[in-house]
């Protein structure tokens, strides 16, 4: 009985590291994120607000905050996984350029954000970035434009799920970790491993606002089909726009295009 006793315990000491070390494995990669600053609004000749913001359960994440020059709606930037705000300023440069305010914040670990990232926490950090956006700076919901690149998609998803905003703007989106999972890695029961979802295609019908959906066919991480797929689960109005480029310089490759895009979605909402 002992020795059989022994042999359990050692199962399930097992079975506790195991299980420990696919979350470990999860989480190694999928978040990549950076405490180093390579850039600020400063450096753009921007005027800013820093602000550091207090989650649900009670971590301290870090903003930045580009005032617009004039009345217009605010875009809040939900970004990718990897580096962290400031890895975002050229983007973040030119919707400011465009007239939108821009709040760009950082998930839990990144940046000089407290704690450690998940999915719930990284929307939790989202929920806390558009709370503060109302009831702090008084932003009408119906101003506010959610725009998630990459892993961001799923955080812009779910705050528009949770807070029907004036639009939501997904580019290089995914359909959802598991399909990313079994892409990368084909040899892995990937779907039994993860507890991560991050399920776009499974959220986008219930969206309740216009959508602008951007990928390229040229993006070799995210494939451009996994695009078309959250697009035409989406309900109307939406529309798609296809980008130049890589996954992460779309914005850069395709050119005035890009800008004129946005502008054209955002005038088409007036009088929504």
């Amino acid at each position: 009985m002992k020795v059989r006793m022994g042999h359990v315990l050692w199962i399930a000491v097992g079975l506790v590291l195991l299980w420990a070390a696919l979350r470990w494995f999860e989480r190694a990669n999928l978040y990549f994120p950076s405490r180093e600053f390579t850039m600020g609004p400063q450096t753009f000749g921007l005027s800013y607000e820093e602000v550091f913001l207090r989650t649900e359960d009670g971590v301290r994440i870090h903003a930045w905050l580009l005032p617009a020059q004039r009345p217009g709606p605010v875009l809040l930037y939900c970004h990718g996984n990897a580096g962290n705000i400031s890895s975002r300023m050229y983007k973040a440069n030119l919707f400011h350029r465009l007239g939108l305010g821009v709040l760009l914040f950082d998930y839990r670990g990144y940046g000089k954000s407290e704690g450690r990232p998940s999915e719930e926490g990284t929307y939790r950090d989202a929920e806390a970035a558009w709370r503060w956006l109302v009831e702090e700076k008084r932003v009408r919901p119906e101003d506010i434009v959610v725009y998630g690149e990459s892993l961001g998609n799923a955080i812009a998803l779910e705050t528009a799920l949770r807070h029907p905003p004036r639009a939501l703007i997904l580019e290089s989106a995914f359909t959802s970790v598991v399909d990313m999972g079994e892409l990368i890695f084909p040899f892995l029961p990937v779907r039994a491993m993860t507890t991560i979802r991050y399920d776009n295609l499974a959220k986008i019908p219930r969206v309740s606002c216009p959508v602008l959906v951007m990928h390229s066919r040229e993006d070799s991480i995210v494939p451009f089909e996994m695009g078309r797929r959250l697009f035409e689960a989406a309900p109307e109005p939406k529309r798609f726009f296809e980008l130049k480029g890589s996954h992460d310089e779309g914005y850069i490759d395709t050119g005035e295009a890009y800008s004129g895009e946005i502008l054209g979605f955002l005038a088409g909402l007036k009088g929504r």
